[in-house]
């Protein structure tokens, strides 16, 4: 019986060591992958196209504003097999489908026999140039989606974890008008957590809008906003009695003593969002914040997001997994790490109205992974 019989015949102890491990990476790039009759696999070939998402609101967060976000969409094929993965660039993270374009033309995955060989594979990718994260999240996402169907098994079930445990996802309210976001609010009553953008000068008109409506939990996500530590920690304790669980990024990342002043004295978690992009970031995280916003689109994708999660956990950080404006695409797989977190704000294909695909769905306020293989994640009809 060669790897991938092994794998699809179910037998579950070994494939997280199989899959990410040496065995794996013996059969990368130039390798000789098996088909189950032992004969030599066909490459994998990585297409892409842009795409752009449209939104059912107005976006807006302490530093812009926007109505669509530009997003690629990537496929894996192997053996007839296709896996999709996607990247979400909002424009104020520098990304875009020139950007994205470029560097997945650079990405030449047809050397490689085998997509068992994650680790060698998603080396290759970062390596190639610097930067790119959401780019390079789209080959991740991509090729856990194949290999998941390869082994006809989700990946939170590769993983181990009990998908029972998924936290519920909080809804994003943008900065607005008191009437819309009166409005937004009411639209949210499904859920069990709201999160509120703040960092301008409305942000109690912000809370007290949406307290006249509900009384459900709200975490905040100052965006870098705030420019006075003693005012930021001022609106903490205040948005605390107003039953607000953490706050994002107060103050700006380049300002490590003022936010790790703030979280010192603040009564409730404060996360690191902006200043935690990829794994290096995490223990320089732990000195300054309580927790970390893990989002595959900054880390790179599921590959280094779980690495960055066990960081976390080992220097004691709370963990939120969050989400960019992104497709089912992206959100399905980033539940199928949820269940790991403390808390997820994975909202983000429910904010737009044109998905090209079906994946997790929220269900009594959880966005919870599938039991479908891969990423659990079915392409509808071309849009």
């Amino acid at each position: 019986m060669d790897r991938r019989q092994f794998l699809e015949a179910g037998v579950a102890g070994a494939v997280g060591t199989m899959v990410t491990g040496g065995a794996a990476r013996a059969a990368g790039r130039g390798g000789e992958g098996l088909h189950p009759a032992g004969v030599a696999a066909s490459n994998m070939k990585l297409t892409f196209r842009p795409y752009t998402l449209e939104l059912r609101h107005v976006f807006t967060i302490a530093t812009s504003s926007r109505t669509t976000t530009p997003v690629v969409l990537t496929e894996i094929e192997y053996d007839g097999i296709v896996g999709y993965g996607e990247a979400s660039m909002p424009p104020y993270l520098g990304e875009s489908h020139e950007t994205a374009t470029a560097f997945l033309s650079t990405v030449d995955l047809s050397g490689f026999r085998d997509p068992f060989g994650l680790e060698e594979i998603l080396a290759y990718v970062d390596g190639l140039a610097p930067g790119n994260p959401a780019a390079k999240a789209s080959v991740d996402i991509a090729l856990h989606d194949l290999v998941g169907r390869l082994m006809r098994q989700p990946w939170w079930r590769v993983w181990g974890y009990d998908r029972s445990t998924t936290p519920p996802t909080s809804f994003t309210i943008g900065i607005d008008t008191p009437e819309v976001v009166r409005q937004k609010t009411l639209e949210a009553s499904g859920y069990k957590v709201l999160k509120v953008k703040l960092g301008r000068d409305t942000d109690r008109q912000m809370i007290e809008t949406i307290r006249s409506v509900t009384q459900v939990p709200i975490v905040a996500d100052a965006n870098q906003g705030w420019t006075d530590r003693q005012q930021a920690l001022d609106t903490i304790l205040w948005l605390k009695d107003r039953g607000v669980a953490f706050v994002e990024q107060p103050m700006a990342k380049d300002r490590p003593d003022d936010n790790a002043w703030i979280t010192a004295r603040s009564p409730i978690p404060i996360l690191g969002d902006e200043a935690v992009q990829r794994l290096p970031d995490v223990r320089r995280a732990s000195s300054i914040y309580s927790g970390i916003n893990i989002k595959l689109m900054k880390s790179t994708g599921l590959r280094e997001a779980r690495e960055m999660l066990t960081l976390a956990r080992a220097l004691d950080l709370k963990v939120l997994l969050g989400c960019m404006t992104e497709t089912s695409c992206a959100i399905s797989a980033a539940t199928q790490i949820a269940p790991a977190v403390d808390w997820a704000d994975l909202d983000g294909a429910l904010l737009i109205r044109n998905d090209p695909f079906v994946g997790a769905a929220l269900s009594d306020g959880v966005v919870r992974a599938t039991d479908a293989p891969g990423i659990g994640l079915t392409k509808t009809p071309t849009p």
